[in-house]
Parts: structure tokens; sequence; C-alpha cells
């Protein structure tokens, strides 16, 4: 309707310009007087719309929230209701509608942050429709937010301006308490808004756009402080090109614009960004998250002994306030990195890797405890050591203890740090989901071929990190070590040993004679077992080269010189020829040829057999 009355208004402005057309100057206002009640009509109908959606949203945000409780405590995804549709058009109305964010009642940051934990635990499902649609209306809302938080950000509470340093040292002290108020701070009503934006900004993934919202406005902000007390930036190439004359003139600007600074600003905005930690801290947990939170808790640690120079006055009451936001970042990180053990044991796929290749539990762990140690361990340790109550008291877990290692050697807890006392953990965690999963193969050997992918894997990142392999010592590596010399064996009995029973003399042998039909079957047996050896464990993969060659290597030192050895006592036999032909289907060269095949991934031909 809106869209008729539009024309009918523009209409009677062209016709109101004709002077020819004088008689019908006054037929287009009595249309537009005739439509204002339905003009009225129309917004009476919009807020009426308005009304009943919010109406509408409140009803239904308990039901949303059942749901989503049941996403959360359920391992497999329940089917979605029809509710959850409606709530999604419901939502998307209420963003057409460009209401204000914030209401008494929060009403809107509870239904972004339904909609983002909507979005986050229907991702794996298979409603791709649904997911892409609450994913753009979360971007929408997202953007709104932004806006809301920019918006905020830009208009601090300034009552008065700056108190400038005309009186003297004295009537600045006087003064001080007049300058913190008057710093380009926020009110207490504004800072508790700013917060629950920016931790509904964050659990949404949308960290970076907080982040660069705050950082881009707060700097605005300061560089106009400073411009109004009279200091104007000046690079270090802009100084160096500038006369003396030019440059002194900038000195008393920088001289006030620096006390102001140590005074007043760098403290209150050391408190501003102290609640965005305090924010952060609060946000849902996951192992990705351990980094950032390690490097916060460096910055707080390394820039916590600059209070005391820079800022003697506020040093002990802001050494206070970092020292608790810095222990609750170490908190949070001791309590990330213990839920790798979660992330272990959550994982039950009952699929098995195809070919006993190394299982993506196992990349996923020793990358992420190697990335820690190389990169992090001075930290972690440092955290660990503060905090090891707390990782006591979480964990329920003890390392396993080695059997044959002597007792000095022998894992103790109390000897151990903190720190590496979960890492080993972790890996007897994970060395028990991988026996675990092993046995999903129905074959003994590629189960043991599994597990040598992953152990061979797991030894490779320890001892390709120096201050993890330091730390465990030898003694962690040397059980796995004997662990994978057992899967060797185990696996060449369960594969090889067998085929060798094809060329046992027992029973070849009756009155000094050989028995040729005996011998032929023989031949057939071994022929018939190596080439399904061959076409299966092709397909197997062992992609530690060294592994391979190893195990390719043992292989031919026991399988080639028994069928050599075979070979060369019975083929006489064998009628020259085709019976030969038939039943000598491999040569000793033929042999090792196949085995290089071994482990590859690829599937199994014989094709390549030499003449």
């Amino acid at each position: 309707m809106e869209e008729n009355h539009k024309p009918a208004t523009s209409s009677s402005f062209k016709k109101g310009d004709d002077k020819e057309e004088g008689s019908e100057v006054e037929k287009p206002e009595k249309e537009t007087k005739s439509e204002q009640p339905q003009s009225q009509d129309i917004d009476d109908k919009e807020k009426e719309e308005r009304a009943g959606i919010k109406h509408t949203l409140q009803k239904s945000y308990d039901d949303i929230e059942t749901f989503l409780s049941k996403l959360e405590s359920d391992a497999e995804a329940p089917d979605i209701p029809d509710f959850v549709h409606k709530y999604v058009d419901l939502v998307e109305k209420k963003l057409s509608k460009h209401e204000p964010l914030f209401h008494d009642d929060g009403s809107f940051l509870k239904v972004v942050d339904q909609i983002s934990r909507l979005y986050k635990h229907l991702s794996d499902s298979d409603k791709a429709p649904l997911i892409n649609r609450i994913g753009q209306i979360q971007q929408q809302a997202m953007c709104y937010l932004e806006d809301e938080f920019r918006s905020l950000l830009e208009e601090p509470d300034l009552k008065q301006e700056v108190v400038a340093d005309q009186h003297g040292e004295d009537q600045s002290t006087l003064d001080q308490s007049k300058e913190e108020s008057n710093f380009s701070g926020y009110s207490y009503q504004v800072i508790p808004k700013l917060n629950k934006i920016a931790k509904e900004m964050i659990f949404g993934g949308y960290e970076s756009e907080c982040c660069e919202a705050y950082m881009v406005t707060r700097r605005n902000i300061i560089d106009e402080t400073l411009n109004k007390l009279g200091y104007e930036k000046i690079s270090i190439d802009e100084a160096q090109k500038m006369q003396w004359e030019a440059l002194e003139k900038n000195i008393p600007p920088w001289i006030k614009a620096f006390k102001q600074c140590t005074k007043v600003y760098f403290s209150n905005e050391c408190r501003l960004l102290l609640n965005f930690v305090e924010a952060v801290a609060t946000i849902k947990r996951s192992t990705e998250k351990l980094f950032k939170f390690l490097d916060i808790y460096d910055t707080l640690r390394d820039n916590l002994s600059s209070l005391d120079g820079v800022l003697p006055k506020w040093a002990e009451e802001l050494r206070n306030e970092m020292t608790t936001t810095r222990c609750r970042i170490g908190e949070m990180a001791i309590f990330i990195f213990c839920d790798l053990q979660n992330a272990i044991k959550s994982d039950t796929e009952k699929t098995p890797v195809p070919g006993g290749a190394v299982h993506p539990l196992t990349r996923y762990t020793m990358n992420y405890l190697k990335y820690a140690c190389d990169e992090y361990k001075e930290t972690i340790e440092k955290v660990f050591k503060d905090h090891s109550k707390i990782e006591r008291a979480n964990s329920t877990n003890k390392p396993r203890s080695y059997e044959g290692d002597s007792e000095k050697n022998k894992y103790d807890d109390e000897n151990q740090s903190p720190f590496v006392g979960q890492v080993l953990r972790i890996l007897d965690l994970l060395d028990s989901a991988l026996e675990a999963k092993s046995k999903l193969y129905k074959d003994i050997a590629l189960s043991c071929i599994f597990m040598m992918n992953n152990g061979r894997y797991m030894l490779q990142k320890i001892k390709s990190s120096a201050e993890i392999h330091q730390a465990m010592k030898d003694t962690w590596c040397r059980k796995t070590s004997s662990d994978l010399r057992n899967y060797h064996q185990t696996y060449k009995r369960e594969t090889w040993m067998k085929l060798l029973g094809c060329l046992n003399v027992e029973g070849l042998n009756v009155n000094g004679k050989v028995v040729k039909p005996v011998l032929k079957e023989r031949f057939k047996s071994f022929n018939a077992m190596f080439d399904d050896i061959h076409r299966t464990q092709s397909l197997w993969v062992v992609n530690d080269k060294q592994l391979q060659s190893e195990l390719r290597v043992s292989i031919s030192a026991i399988v080639i010189p028994a069928y050599r050895s075979f070979l060369a006592r019975f083929s006489g036999y064998l009628d020259p020829g085709r019976q030969t032909e038939k039943y000598i289907k491999f040569q000793p060269e033929d042999i090792e040829t196949f085995i290089d095949d071994l482990f590859d991934g690829n599937s199994g031909s014989m094709s390549r057999k030499k003449p």
C-alpha cells in the first residue's frame, strides 16, 4: 500500500508544476488527504506486527532453549522440530525491522546467543539449507552488534574538556579527580553493554571483528584526546626531516601530553582492557583457544613490572587487578589443556581408518602437544606450576608405569613437573584409545600395522621436539619402541609365517621319493596365498618411509631365502615346460619386486612381474 501511495504523491508534484492544467491541481491534494488515514493504518498495523513478533519470540524462547539444552547434552543430534524453522522466520523478521538493539529485557542479545548456539550445534547435521539460513541471520545480527559496539565506543562519557596543565603542577594535582572523570572512558551504564556485546561476538566466532572495532575506535579517541592537549603525533622519519626550531615547538605539548597519559589515561585504558580480558575468560572452552590464552597470559605477566615506572600512584592497585586477571586466564588455560583428555575420550568413531593409516586423533593430539611444547613450553610450565592444585584436583587419570624400568627411572609423579605429568596422562589415554580402535580391524595383521603407524607417528613427534623430548626423557620413548617391536613380530607371525608354512618339507618325501601331487599342492598354495597377501597389503598404508622400509626389509629377509631354498631343492621334480610354468609362478626376484609394492595404499597388481 505504501508503494501505491508514493507514486500518487509524486504525480501531484508534477501536476502542481503544470500551469496550463490548473483544474487538476486540487485533485491530487484530495487524493493525498484521503490517503492520510490509510498511512496511519499502515503505521498501526506495523506496530501491531512488531508487537506480535516480539510476543511470539518471547513465547518461543523457552522452546528453543530446551531444544538447545538437548543438543548440548546428547551425543546424537535429535530431529529438528518445526518450531525451530518458525523461530528462524521470526528472528529474520525482527532483524529486518531494524529495531533498537538494546531493550530492558536484553531480548536481542538472548536471540543472538540462541542463533549462535543453533548454528554451532547444527553445523554437523545434514540440514544444509537451514544451517546456511541460520548462518546468514547470525552474520546479519553480528553486523548489527558490531555497529552498536562501534557506536557506543565512539561516544565516551566526557562531561567536561580535559583539564589542561594551565595552573601549574599543584593545580593539576588538585584537579586529579576531575581529570579521571574526564578521561575518554564510558559510564557504568555503557560498560556492561560493551562487555555483553564483546562476549556475544566472541562466542559467535566474530572475535577478530570485535577486536578490530575496539582497537580502531579507541586509537582514534586517544589520538583526538592527545590533539586536544596540543600534541600532534610525529613519526621518526618526520622528526629527522624537521628543523630543530620546528621540532622544539613540539616538545612542551609532548611533555604535557605524556604527564597526562601517565597520570590518567594509561591507567584507565588498562582497566578497560582488563575488562575485555575478563570477558574473554568467560567464553566457552575449546582446545584450539589455548594458545590465545597463553598469549594473553604472557602479555599480562611481561607488562606487570612496567607499571612501577610508568604508573607509580596506581601501580599497586593495577598490579592486583592484573594479577587477578592473569590468574583467571592461567586457570582457564589449564582447564583447556586438560580438556584434551576429554577430546580423546569423546572420539567414539567406530569406523576404522582405511589401510591402517595414522588416525586423525593421533595427528591432532601430537601436533597439538608438539606446538604447545615448542612454542609455549616456558609459559605453560609456569602456568601449571602456579596453578598445579587445579590440575591435580581435576585429573583422575594416573600415568602408566613402565614394566622393566628400574625404580629409579620409573615414572614418579612427585619428581615430574605438573605439565609433563599432564602430557604423560594425555599420551597414556591416547595409547589406550588407539588400542581400542585397533580392535575394529578384523585382520590382526592390519591392526598391528595400525598400531605401528600410530606409535611411530607419536614417537617421531616426540623426538622431533627437543623441548618435550628433554622434559619426558627416554622412558616413554623406550616403552613405545618396545611396543612397536612387539607389533612388528606379531604382524610377521600372522602373515608371513603362515605363508612359509606352504614351504614346509614335511610330508614331501615318502620312502625317499618326492610326492609330486603334494609338491604341486605346496607350490599352488604358496602362489595363491602370496597373491592374496600382495593384493590386500598393497592397499595398506605406511606413510613413514623408514617404517615402510623396515617392514619390507624384514619381510624379504624371511621370505626370499626360504623360497629360494625351496625352489632350488624341489623345482627339478616338476616336468620342464608347461608344468613348471603352471606351478612355479614366481622367481625370487619377483617376490622381492612385489614386496616393494606393499604398504603404498595402491591397488596391488602383478603386471610388474619380471619375465
